[in-house]
């Protein structure tokens, strides 16, 4: 299951970073986005979501939130 079908409030961990992108990949890890860690979504929006990773709040679009794998 990807991030954009995960429910919201419930904290969910981060199996794999389906990319071949190396670049966007590091901007996840500058994240905190990596497999092992807990990540929730906050909320869906139109184009993405609200996720929350450690003490942090970013939105992501749906391309994103489909190559991350919990």
């Amino acid at each position: 299951m990807n991030l954009k079908d995960a429910i919201e409030g419930k904290e969910y961990i981060i199996q794999q970073i389906e990319t071949d992108d190396e670049e966007l990949n590091a901007f996840l890890f500058s994240l905190g986005c990596y497999s092992g860690e807990t990540i929730t979504v906050v909320s869906h929006l139109k184009g993405g979501c609200v996720v929350s990773i450690k003490d942090g709040r970013y939105n992501i679009d749906n391309q994103l939130a489909e190559a991350i794998i919990i």
